[in-house]
C-alpha cells in the first residue's frame, strides 16, 4: 500500500510543531544545565550568556551573509532606544530566571511561565486596548485569584513569578511590534549587552575574581555553550512562529513550565505542599479557559473560511 506523500502546508505546519516542541523542551531543562553551573555566581553566568550569544549570533549572520540590516538601524534613534528597552527586559528576565534556578527556586520559576500568557492578554488590554472575551477576563480572573492565595500563604506576593510573567510578556509585547526579525533582533539586543557584559568580565578578571578562569573545564565548557544554548531555541521559536497557528503554539508553550515544574518537585525534591497546589490550580484553570477559548475561536475562524 503506497504511503501519499504530505502536502507542502502540512509538512510545514509539521516542521513548525517539532520547531516548537524541541524549543519549549530545551527551555523545560534549562534548570539541568544552570544547576550544573551552581558554583558560578548567577550574575557571572549573565554575564556569559551575553558574552556568547552574541559571538554566536555573529557567526550565524555572518554564514548567512544577513549584516546588511545594521546600517540602516544604526540610523533610527528611536528603534536603537525600543529595542534597549528589550535588552533590559530580556538580560533581568534571564538573570531572575538563573538566580532563581540557582537558590532552589524553580517552582516559582515555572510559576512565573505559566502565567505569561495571561499577563500577556492583560498587557494586550492596558497597553494596545484590545477588547478581552468574556472568557478570557474569567481566565485572568482565576489566575489573580490564584496568585492572591498564594501570597496570603507566604505572607508576600510570589514576586519571582510576577517578575519573570511580566518582564517576558513586556518583551514578547515589545517584539510582536518591533521592525526586525528575530535573527535581527536578539543580535541588535544582544549588541547593546555585550559592552557592558564584556567590560564586568575583563574587570572580573583582572580583579582575579572571575570564576571561569578557576572552573573546571566542564564548567568553562558549559559556560562558552551558553552562546548556542541560548540563540538556538529562540531562533526555533521564530521559526515555529511563522509556520503554525498561535493557539498551537499557545498550547506548545506549556511544555516548558511543566517540565521545569517537574524537575523541581521529583528531581530536585522542592516543597509543593497542597496549599501550594490551590494556588497553582487556580493559574491552571485560568490557563485551561483561555486555551480551550483561544481553540474555539480558531475553529470558528475556520469553519467562518
Amino acid at each position: 500500500m503506497r504511503v501519499s506523500p504530505l502536502s507542502p502546508r502540512k509538512s510545514f505546519m509539521r516542521k513548525g510543531i517539532l520547531y516548537a516542541t524541541f524549543c519549549y523542551t530545551a527551555w523545560g531543562l534549562f534548570p539541568l544545565y544552570f544547576k550544573a553551573l551552581h558554583e558560578v555566581p548567577s550574575f557571572e553566568i549573565l554575564l556569559h550568556r551575553m558574552v556568547w550569544a552574541l559571538a554566536f549570533l555573529a557567526l550565524v549572520l555572518t554564514w548567512r551573509k544577513q549584516w546588511s540590516w545594521l546600517r540602516s538601524v544604526l540610523q533610527q534613534p528611536k528603534l536603537l532606544l525600543g529595542f534597549a528597552f528589550s535588552a533590559l527586559l530580556l538580560s533581568t528576565n534571564w538573570f531572575i530566571y538563573i538566580w532563581a534556578i540557582n537558590s532552589g527556586r524553580i517552582l516559582d520559576a515555572s510559576l512565573g511561565y505559566f502565567m505569561t500568557p495571561l499577563v500577556s492578554v492583560l498587557l494586550g488590554f492596558v497597553l494596545l486596548k484590545e477588547r478581552l472575551r468574556k472568557v478570557q477576563w474569567i481566565a485572568v480572573a482565576c489566575a489573580a485569584l490564584g496568585v492572591l492565595w498564594l501570597t496570603f500563604q507566604t505572607g508576600h506576593p510570589p514576586w519571582i513569578g510576577l517578575v519573570l510573567a511580566m518582564t517576558f510578556g513586556v518583551y514578547g509585547l515589545m517584539r510582536k511590534t518591533a521592525a526586525l526579525g528575530a535573527l535581527e533582533g536578539l543580535s541588535l539586543e544582544t549588541m547593546m549587552l555585550f559592552p557592558f557584559a564584556a567590560a564586568y568580565l575583563i574587570f572580573l578578571g583582572i580583579q582575579n575574581q572571575t570564576h571561569f578562569l578557576h572552573s573546571t573545564t566542564t564548567e568553562q565548557a558549559l559556560l562558552l555553550a551558553l552562546g548556542p544554548i541560548t540563540a538556538i531555541p529562540l531562533l526555533l521559536f521564530a521559526a515555529a512562529a511563522r509556520r503554525i497557528p498561535m493557539a498551537t503554539l499557545g498550547l506548545l508553550q506549556y511544555i516548558s513550565p511543566s517540565l521545569q515544574l517537574l524537575l523541581g518537585v521529583l528531581l530536585y525534591q522542592e516543597q509543593f505542599s497542597s496549599d501550594r497546589l490551590l494556588g497553582f490550580i487556580g493559574i491552571w484553570l485560568g490557563l485551561f479557559l483561555y486555551s480551550a477559548d483561544g481553540l474555539r475561536m480558531t475553529f470558528r475562524a475556520k469553519q467562518a473560511a
